[in-house]
């Protein structure tokens, strides 16, 4: 493991340190170095999930999911103002379940598109 990306896994949560670890196993030092640099600008901190879900509560339903790339949901919340709230209390129970799922589905992406480029 790259000793330059250590710091940048350090200020991660321990979960989502522990699933990107496999995926930059394959990967050369300098792969590694580009991997973090851009999983780290595109990822979501759970706290905004958070703060974005609250903000459901008073102006804009669906807000956490424009920005975890559900267009579609978002939409769907924000015309039905978060399903009447019950969708928008459901997020706010599972707001760290929906930023692992969108990191997730960013790391492989820019794990995929580093491999496309070796």
């Amino acid at each position: 493991m790259n000793s330059n990306i250590l710091p940048q896994l350090a200020s991660l949560d321990l979960a989502e340190a522990n699933a990107l670890t496999p995926i930059l196993q394959g990967m050369s030092e300098n792969q590694q170095t580009q991997f973090m640099s851009i999983y780290l600008s595109k990822r979501r901190d759970p706290v905004l999930i958070l703060v974005c879900t609250l903000a459901g509560f008073v102006c804009f339903a669906g807000l956490q999911r424009f920005i975890t790339d559900r267009i579609g949901l978002g939409l769907l919340y924000f015309f039905t103002g978060g399903f009447l709230l019950v969708g928008t209390i459901i997020d706010l129970f599972r707001y760290k379940s929906i930023a692992e799922a969108y990191n997730s589905k960013i790391a492989y992406q820019t794990a995929s598109m580093l491999a496309n480029f070796k």
